[in-house]
């Protein structure tokens, strides 16, 4: 345990506040003797992993617990597919890395989200037609109550879009210890996403001579020409997320955007891309100070140094209000505020 440590260094956005305590777990036994004997149901304490989808604005007066617990191990093997656990504390993107290397393939679209393991399933993170819930079999995770492990499949995990139980009902209630996750050694490539396809026929790949990799490296071009390295630009990746409106909605919208972008979901209504919406609103590219919104993607705020968690909630407030005003849409942070 430690005292008064700057959490500068734990979370992407780069704010500079203090933890008036810091533990970091390291092991599933450390992490059960931990809980079993320290229960946390009634103390004020945070749950830290790759820091990469919160937005600090201010000291916490508490106990900062971060997840440290690695390992990758293979738990069921056939001809066709793969399950590995695979431990929290585990960067995601070298996961990822690590997978295609050894030529399992179903999550390279999923290339160079930020953030370690242990958030995969909380966030039910996604991106260019993949969800990670379409490979989860299984999450391990530790009572921060009782100190006892319990399992959730797939289906008790109610993963909804950036969304599961772990993130509404369970909230604050479990430690995410591992991640099972049933891969295919039998490539079913996703490149429904248009932006996927005109990137690989850039480089001449075409569908005889396509790959996990070479997928992979298109999704890795893509975020990297639109969003900002966090270890250069403080941020947390998409800081909102794309709102769902009804049918009825939709179509008055349309009448006078013509040109919105939108989605027809299969149990009925339209998502908007929130990425536009705010662009329309004239916040893309906005600086005050030394924060702002990304001149690439208006989805991304940025703390280009020194600027405050406040600062940036402030901010975002005043999007999300530009957005209803104009729109009558409200948008949805897709980050922690803590």
């Amino acid at each position: 345990m430690k005292q008064n440590i700057n959490l500068k260094e734990f979370n992407t956005f780069g704010i500079e506040v203090f933890a008036k305590e810091f533990l970091a777990l390291s092991s599933k036994e450390e992490s059960i003797e931990f809980f079993k004997n320290n229960p946390l149901e009634n103390e004020n304490f945070l749950i830290l992993g790759g820091g990469s989808n919160l937005l600090l604005t201010e000291d916490f007066d508490g106990l900062v617990i971060h997840n440290n617990l690695k390992g990758i191990e293979i738990c069921e093997e056939d001809d066709n597919s793969v399950t590995l656990k695979v431990g929290a504390g585990e960067n995601w993107h070298n996961f990822v890395l690590h997978s295609i290397e050894l030529g399992y393939s179903g999550i390279e679209n999923l290339s160079l989200i930020p953030g370690n393991v242990g958030a995969s399933p909380m966030q039910n993170i996604g991106a260019y037609g993949v969800e990670v819930k379409d490979v989860i079999t299984k999450v391990e995770a530790i009572s921060i109550s009782t100190g006892d492990v319990f399992y959730f499949s797939n289906k008790e995990c109610e993963f909804d879009y950036r969304s599961s139980i772990f993130k509404t009902s369970h909230k604050n209630q479990y430690f995410i210890s591992s991640v099972e996750f049933k891969l295919s050694k039998q490539p079913n490539f996703n490149v429904s996403y248009g932006a996927i396809k005109t990137q690989l026929e850039e480089h001449g790949i075409d569908e005889n001579s396509l790959t996990t990799k070479a997928i992979s490296d298109a999704v890795i071009a893509i975020r990297k020409s639109k969003l900002p390295d966090p270890s250069e630009i403080g941020n947390s990746g998409s800081f909102f997320k794309n709102p769902v409106i009804s049918e009825v909605q939709f179509e008055q919208l349309k009448k006078k955007f013509k040109d919105m972008p939108a989605y027809q979901l299969p149990q009925g209504g339209y998502k908007l891309a929130a990425g536009w919406l705010i662009e329309k609103t004239g916040w893309k590219g906005y600086t005050e100070g030394n924060y702002g919104v990304h001149k690439k993607q208006a989805l991304v705020l940025v703390n280009y140094g020194g600027a405050s968690g406040l600062e940036i909630y402030d901010l975002s407030e005043r999007i999300l209000l530009s957005v209803q005003q104009k729109f009558g849409v409200t948008l949805e942070r897709e980050v922690n505020i803590i």
